[in-house]
């Protein structure tokens, strides 16, 4: 497959002659389609397998002995440069390659549709938490009422 379409879609995203050379964009495409091509779950993880994996390396186009680009710029790439519209166009452009090659086919879709919930939102536990703290609390005190007695 050529990747070099892929320097027409993002074309407009970077300067030819103002500031320093920036990381190959079909490089930085392709580190990320191997995260997502071998269900590699985080960015971080996908740096480490690509350091160590002659395959990966020959794929991107980088030697054993050159370092490859870091994670961050990974990250601030797809962030900060790429829009939604540039990462939708390369993806179908991807899709459609395969599909020219044969490599695609409708007969058997596989989705994967788990949720698994984050536990990130540490605010949402400390809420949750009160808010169950405090339905104690009332019927602590709903019950210390009832058994009062009266006078």
């Amino acid at each position: 497959m050529d990747f070099a379409k892929i320097y027409e879609i993002v074309e407009g995203l970077y300067c030819p002659n103002n500031g320093r050379p920036s990381i190959d964009p079909v490089v930085l495409i392709k580190m990320v389609l191997i995260q997502h091509l071998y269900g590699i779950t985080s960015l971080r993880r996908t740096y480490e397998e690509i350091k160590m994996n002659v395959a990966y390396r020959w794929f991107i186009g980088y030697p054993m002995y050159k370092d490859i680009p870091h994670f961050a710029t990974i990250s601030y790439n797809f962030k900060h440069r790429f829009t939604e519209e540039t990462i939708e166009s390369i993806f179908y452009w991807i899709l459609n390659e395969i599909n020219k090659k044969g490599y695609l086919s409708p007969e058997a879709v596989f989705i994967d549709g788990a949720h698994i919930k984050a536990n990130a939102n540490m605010k949402k536990k400390i809420k949750k938490a009160i808010s169950e703290a405090a339905k104690v609390y009332e019927e602590q005190l709903f019950n210390r009422r009832v058994s009062l007695p009266l006078l």
